[in-house]
């Protein structure tokens, strides 16, 4: 298997990352008897030594361990985080902003224009931008890039700078949002949200585009953003 030999996370990192996801998905289950570092070694193109601090990294999480004689052995288990949903419907989705009560970090903030599509609607006279972070328990799961109508964002610029806006615009009702659209497309991430969401270079991102318009077609809020795959979780109603 090809590591990314572009990426600032170190190889062992890497290497470490993918024995966790083979354990979380059952590939390596309790009591799997893990393949010799020469084996690992050959398959990552990497030295023992490169495979031993892989090693070391899950031992020390109580994942696997050395038996001296025998081996080393998964005696742990491991469980995808999937507790952020991607919901379907504007009030569920303020709700789940509202339920995680997510901690914000505000990377920057200024006026613009918003990269809109003919079809999303009439642009506003102008935009509020705030690119931030959100983290649930100290751990980055997504970065969002906001658009929001800066005539909206003057009627409560300390709320909109220090909560999720979607729970705000939902409880608007002048002007009332009347429209609301998003796309989700899966991708991997670039440098920067891999740094910023503290994932390797290329790893599993949803990407989601949010427009919100209201009666008259006026896009009020754009949300572009990226969420760790590790972290999403879908559920949708098939109806026959």
């Amino acid at each position: 298997m090809e590591l990314n030999s572009d990426s600032h996370v170190p190889k062992y990192a890497q290497i470490a990352d993918i024995f966790r996801q083979r354990i979380a998905r059952g590939t390596w289950t309790r009591g799997f008897r893990l393949p010799a570092n020469e084996e690992l070694a050959a398959e990552f193109g990497v030295s023992r030594v490169t495979i031993r601090q892989a090693v070391e990294l899950l031992a020390r999480d109580g994942v696997i361990g050395a038996q001296q004689g025998r081996g080393t052995f998964v005696t742990g288990s491991l469980r995808q985080d999937r507790w952020l949903k991607v919901e379907t419907t504007l009030s569920d989705l303020a709700d789940m902003y509202r339920d995680t009560s997510p901690e914000i970090i505000n990377i920057s903030e200024s006026r613009s224009d918003a990269p809109l599509l003919p079809e999303d609607g009439k642009p506003a006279e102008k935009y509020v931008f705030m690119r931030r972070l959100h983290s649930r328990q100290k751990q980055p799961y997504c970065v969002i890039s906001i658009y929001l109508d800066e005539k909206i964002f003057r009627r409560s610029p300390k709320r909109f700078r220090n909560e999720t806006v979607i729970p705000i615009l939902n409880d608007l009702r002048d002007p009332a949002i009347a429209s609301a659209r998003q796309t989700l497309t899966i991708d991997t991430a670039d440098l920067e949200a891999a740094r910023l969401l503290r994932v390797p270079l290329n790893s599993p991102v949803a990407e989601v585009r949010r427009v919100f318009t209201t009666s008259d077609r006026t896009v009020i809020y754009l949300g572009e953003v990226t969420y760790r795959g590790d972290f999403v979780h879908i559920d949708m109603d098939l109806r026959p």
